[in-house]
């Protein structure tokens, strides 16, 4: 399968699971987000960010050497040290919204699961749970960052993460459909992990609005 016919597939599986359709990043782009909401959504989010690394190694880990592993590989340099480890950027932006350092949640622990399990699985579905959100990461990155300034009093250190993310994971994507492509696994194979690793963060954004609603009186 070609990279183009691999994303036009992807795209068609993901129709529903675009995340900026979500009422949670709806309201971050409408500046509706109330008291700690930013900072109990970094909180969170953090401990996906933290694991990417270890994921992305653990695909190399299943991966023949060729331009698939290669394409992995440059993802993983970006990671750990373009400008800095991307860990380290993301501790900017969780300072600036006031996030303090909590356990993972119930959604954010089943995200992390859904990714270690596809990965488990094969390097094809892991590979695929890590391409199904950077199809979607530079245009949520954008968003959020022009959220956070517009909306949200954000300085330039606080939305460093995001701005890099709204260009670099175009690249990133790229890289990762083009290693799928390189592998030739059975196109359904491919669409299903990755709708796998979409419904994990639909959820995680659906726990982050059940947080936000008023109980009732």
């Amino acid at each position: 399968m070609t990279p183009d016919q691999l994303q036009i597939d992807l795209t068609a599986a993901l129709i529903d699971r675009q995340l900026l359709t979500h009422p949670f990043y709806r309201r971050w782009e409408a500046g509706t987000l109330g008291p700690n909401e930013l900072g109990a959504y970094a909180a969170q989010y953090r401990h996906f960010e933290g694991a990417l690394p270890g994921i992305l190694r653990t695909l190399l880990t299943r991966l023949e050497p060729g331009s698939a592993a290669d394409l992995v590989r440059r993802n993983l340099a970006d990671e750990e040290s373009n400008p800095e480890p991307h860990v380290t950027m993301f501790a900017g932006f969780a300072n600036a919204v006031g996030s303090l350092d909590t356990p993972p949640s119930d959604a954010t622990e089943s995200l992390l699961r859904t990714y270690r399990d596809l990965v488990a699985s094969s390097a094809e579905e892991g590979l695929a749970a890590v391409v199904a959100y950077e199809m979607q990461s530079p245009a949520i990155a954008a968003s959020k960052a022009d959220g956070l300034r517009r909306n949200y009093g954000i300085d330039a250190q606080g939305t460093r993460f995001w701005d890099l993310h709204a260009t670099m994971d175009d690249d990133h994507a790229r890289w990762g459909i083009e290693a799928l492509a390189a592998l030739d696994v059975p196109g359904s194979r491919v669409v299903d992990a990755a709708r796998s690793a979409a419904d994990a963060w639909w959820a995680f954004l659906d726990e982050r609005e059940v947080a936000a609603t008023p109980l009732p009186v």
